[in-house]
């Protein structure tokens, strides 16, 4: 479906719709991610911490940032 693949970072946590929906669409398109659940795991607490997180997601693509989850937006950020 898509080019080159870039590194997709997840940050995440258990109890958000809008975050499973990101993974469902990674895992349906064959999009490799790392996945960080910001209330469960101290690395990706801190790294959310770091980029000012006030929500999840927060989606890194390459060296983009993606606030939320909205497919349009991902395949634009994804494919450039």
């Amino acid at each position: 479906m898509m080019g080159k693949q870039k590194k997709v970072v997840l940050y995440s946590s258990s109890g958000c719709a809008k975050c499973r929906e990101a993974k469902q669409y990674f895992i349906a398109n064959g999009i490799t991610f790392v996945e960080f659940d910001v209330q469960k795991n101290r690395r990706g607490a801190k790294e959310f911490a770091r980029l000012n997180g006030r929500a999840v997601p927060i989606i890194l693509i390459g060296g983009e940032r993606l606030n939320g989850f909205n497919k349009r937006d991902f395949e634009t950020l994804y494919r450039e």
